[in-house]
């Protein structure tokens, strides 16, 4: 039976019970800051369990998409190399919501098995919790399963309910006991049954877990009945394939083996039991579908997820001899197999394609040189590998740690984890340092009233302190030298949202001035006011005058105005795809990240630049309006990444563009000035990044490239207009000198190599010379050892030269003498004693070393190394 068709029965299957057919979720739970990525069929209804959510059904079926990759479920280690673990799987489910419990949930699992998958009664095993009688007697006593296949399991260590058998979603609220359906594969397979020592083997295997949420656990530990008890089950369809396809692993179903034969036709693979064919198989669904699910490769949360799961799968292209870029080809594999089943995945392949290409080249760009660094490593000590490395590998070649330790585990290297860490952790320090203020915020407890925003209009305003904070605690008052947290009932000062910084300024009371410093929301609608007190103090109730630094928030405004303009302008220039993926506007700069696959040309660069600073010119009054959601859609406004809307948003029009936002703007176009994008660069597959400067930062970028313009005309006595031409021309003077000093220092070394035929010393029959060649550079010194070789016929030679106090050194050994003596070891005996390392094929080497003092010693040593070769 087919995968297209297992999925099919199983959903058709539950329908016919009454179950309404819900389709996938997004990998990407929705409002679930607890988990990272779906890792289960249960967390889209996680709220209906919860009681926080309500559906039009109580019934309900899915084929819901998986990925554990990350966090508590991580099984990436595993793939590839046992016959079940997988990054990516599909999870068959049935739930009822208060309507069914055990004993429908259980009778419909067998009807299904049995009846409409075929599969043999006799074969099939289950466990169930040692205190759930109930689940007992439905399985011995009404669907007929021989008591000695039904397995109770018990607690783990003792404590009551800890046991595989009982279920919880967490420490406290809905659980329950779960019964679990279990294949066997045969007596020809090593393992045992549940519960028994042999369990861990492969004999028997989960096919599917029935839970029965009925208690609610509070704080205590105390068990409460659920009014209306739930069923969540979980079935992976990848092991129900295997079983109905007659196969132990799951690598061997129809539609990894697709997948399996498409990887060996990219790699160049043979072998179709191989374990990197399989990780590669695998890591295709996986990459395809976060992306689908609008996941970008980056350096955190789901994006570092993404990342990983690509560049392991790259490794191990690599490691089947595949420099190239392979792995976004099997995207139209994937989409033959699973496309139909998952239409969004066939609505975005070539999108997932392009994503996944432009990170195969990035990485690819540096796969090769950190192999190499790993590589020398473990050749000095083939057992260990140090945490340094490690970091350096991660650190600037994007080697995820597990991916290191993936290549360690193969070779049975121990990884130095512990000094990993300590690495990572000395880089986030300075990090750490750098964001003191939000770090303040997000443990401050406040329980008092919003505060009122008035910095849309004004920058000065009296208010009332309400509350103060000293190392996240609340006090009654600060004092001077004092760092902390003020709470006005009103305020001038924006708190950071929307990529926007906070304001700074002064809070002036009468018994003191508070330098604020940054402004963070401590709740969703209380801002906070970071700083420090320079001079008196400051008390809860006093009555204070609230002043924004002026000339900073207006830097900033231009900057965050501009960026409206500027996203517009890009969608103008380079398409409707463009969509903004983050922002960060400060005093200093605009940066602004968007979805777009291709650096930008210079050409397109200078259209967005035409088109912001012609919005500009026109001046335009900048206008705001507070609508509903809807209504802001319909007249036209785009929503902003990362941020969150209520029922009535604010929308701003500035020149042509319309924007969902709640940032402090300018009031006229014109007030932005000149706006001037600074660079231009990726930040991640599919992402671009932009910096742009506004008002007086553009003036002074301006004005620092037009004196820098005129100095470099004066160093080349020309003037600007004519520095491209001067420019030209002394590049074609330099490439001239070169070639003639190349040719002198040819023909100088042809010079040096007529003398040298004479210092050659005969050493049982084979000529040995071993000289310094003054001024002689390495292209020097690999003509003359080719002329020497032919003039000496049968020899061994070993030519070196000095310059910037660095030894280059080659050898070569004619022909008919690399069965005696090899050039790698030549040219290692006097590179050893000179401070470096080398190495070449038997008849050529190259080397170079640091320590030209030793360099004569090295030399006249020579002759007698060789002669104790032969």
């Amino acid at each position: 039976m087919k995968s297209a068709e297992i999925r099919e029965k199983f959903l058709k299957f539950f329908e016919s019970k009454g179950h309404t057919i819900v389709r996938s979720s997004p990998l990407v739970p929705g409002n679930d800051p607890t988990l990272l990525l779906t890792n289960s069929g249960m967390v889209q209804f996680k709220d209906v369990f919860l009681g926080q959510d309500t559906r039009p059904y109580t019934r309900a079926t899915t084929v819901q998409r998986c990925v554990r990759a990350g966090g508590k479920h991580n099984d990436l280690e595993n793939v590839g190399y046992t016959a079940r673990h997988h990054t990516f799987f599909e999870m068959l489910g049935n739930f009822s919501f208060g309507d069914y419990f055990k004993r429908d949930a259980i009778q419909y699992a067998w009807e299904l098995l049995t009846k409409v998958y075929g599969l043999p009664a006799e074969k099939l095993t289950v466990t169930v919790y040692i205190e759930d009688d109930e689940a007992y007697d439905i399985w011995a006593n009404e669907i007929g399963v021989p008591k000695e296949r039904i397995i109770r399991i018990g607690d783990n260590k003792g404590s009551r309910y800890a046991s595989d058998n009982f279920w919880q979603m967490a420490d406290t609220g809905p659980c329950g006991p779960c019964t679990e359906i279990f294949y066997d594969h045969g007596a020809d397979i090593w393992g045992g049954p549940p519960g028994s020592a042999e369990e861990d083997g492969d004999r028997f295997i989960e096919i599917w877990n029935l839970v029965f949420m009925q208690f609610n656990r509070d704080e205590a530990g105390v068990m409460h009945k659920l009014p209306k008890p739930c069923v969540d089950t979980g079935m992976g369809m990848e092991r129900l394939a295997a079983v109905l396809q007659h196969v132990h692993s799951n690598y061997e179903i129809d539609s990894f083996q697709a997948l399996i034969k498409a990887a060996a036709r990219e790699t160049g693979a043979t072998d179709l039991e191989s374990k990197s064919l399989r990780v590669i198989a695998d890591h295709i669904r996986a990459a395809a579908f976060m992306i689908v699910d609008g996941i970008i490769p980056g350096p955190e949360g789901h994006g570092y997820v993404l990342r990983r799961i690509i560049r392991r799968a790259l490794r191990h292209g690599h490691k089947l001899g595949q420099s190239k870029a392979f792995f976004y080809k099997l995207v139209e594999d994937l989409n033959k197999e699973m496309g139909a089943a998952y239409p969004e995945l066939a609505e975005a392949k070539d999108r997932v394609a392009q994503v996944l290409k432009a990170e195969e080249e990035r990485f690819g760009e540096t796969l090769e040189n950190g192999m190499k660094i790993l590589e020398a490593q473990l050749a000095k000590d083939p057992k260990n590998l140090d945490g340094a490395t490690a970091f350096t590998l991660y650190d600037t070649y994007g080697f995820p740690l597990d991916l290191t330790a993936d290549i360690c585990r193969e070779r049975e290297v121990t990884l130095d984890e512990a000094g990993f860490n300590v690495a990572m952790e000395a880089q986030k320090q300075k990090a750490r340092e750098g964001g003191k203020f939000k770090k303040m915020a997000a443990n401050v407890e406040y329980s008092g009233e919003k505060n009122k925003f008035v910095g849309y209009d004004q920058l000065l305003h009296n208010s009332k302190v309400i509350a103060l904070y000293a190392n996240g605690a609340p006090v009654q008052e600060l004092k001077a030298g004092e760092q902390g947290i003020v709470v006005l009932d009103t305020t001038p000062f924006y708190a950071e949202s929307g990529g926007q910084v906070g304001d700074q300024g002064l809070i002036t009371g009468a018994t003191g001035r508070f330098t604020v410093e940054d402004t963070l929301k401590i709740q969703a609608d209380v801002f906070g006011h970071h700083g420090v007190v320079e001079q008196g103090s400051l008390k809860v109730g006093d009555a204070v005058g609230a002043e924004v630094d002026q000339h900073s928030r207006g830097r900033t405004i231009r900057n965050h105005s501009a960026t409206h303009l500027m996203h517009k302008a890009l969608r103008e220039v380079l398409g409707s795809h463009v969509a903004q993926k983050g922002s960060l506007v400060d005093p200093d700069k605009a940066r602004f990240d968007f979805s777009h696959t291709q650096p930008m040309t210079a050409e397109e660069i200078a259209k967005v630049e035409a088109i912001v600073n012609a919005e500009i010119l026109a001046n335009v009054a900048t206008q705001s309006h507070n609508m509903s959601f809807d209504d802001a859609v319909k007249h036209g406004a785009m929503a902003l990444f990362g941020e969150k809307y209520g029922d009535e948003v604010r929308v701003m029009d500035i020149g042509s563009s319309k924007e969902l936002c709640g940032g402090v703007h300018v009031h006229r176009t014109g007030d932005i000035g000149l706006f001037k994008i600074v660079s231009e660069g990726g930040v991640a597959a599919g992402i671009r990044r932009v910096e742009a400067v506004t008002g007086e930062g553009a003036l002074a970028l301006v004005q620092g490239m037009a004196r820098k313009l005129n100095e470099a005309a004066a160093v080349l006595k020309s003037n600007p207009e004519e520095l491209t031409s001067k420019i030209t021309a002394v590049q074609d003077q330099v490439k001239s000198l070169e070639k003639e000093l190349a040719a002198l220092k040819s023909k100088l070394a042809s010079g040096q190599g007529d003398e040298l035929v004479n210092k050659a010393v005969d050493v049982k029959g084979l000529k040995v010379l071993a000289a310094t060649m003054e001024g002689a550079d390495v292209t020097a010194l690999r003509e003359t050892m080719d002329k020497l070789k032919d003039k000496l016929k049968s020899a061994a030679i070993v030519l070196a030269s000095v310059n910037d106090g660095k030894v280059s050194l080659i050898a070569g050994v004619t022909a008919d003498s690399i069965g005696k003596v090899k050039a790698g070891e030549l040219v290692n005996f006097v590179a050893q004693q000179v401070g470096g390392k080398g190495g070449g094929r038997p008849d050529m080497a190259q080397a170079g070393g640091t320590n030209p003092d030793a360099l004569p010693g090295a030399l006249g040593g020579v002759a007698a190394w060789v002669e104790s070769r032969i």
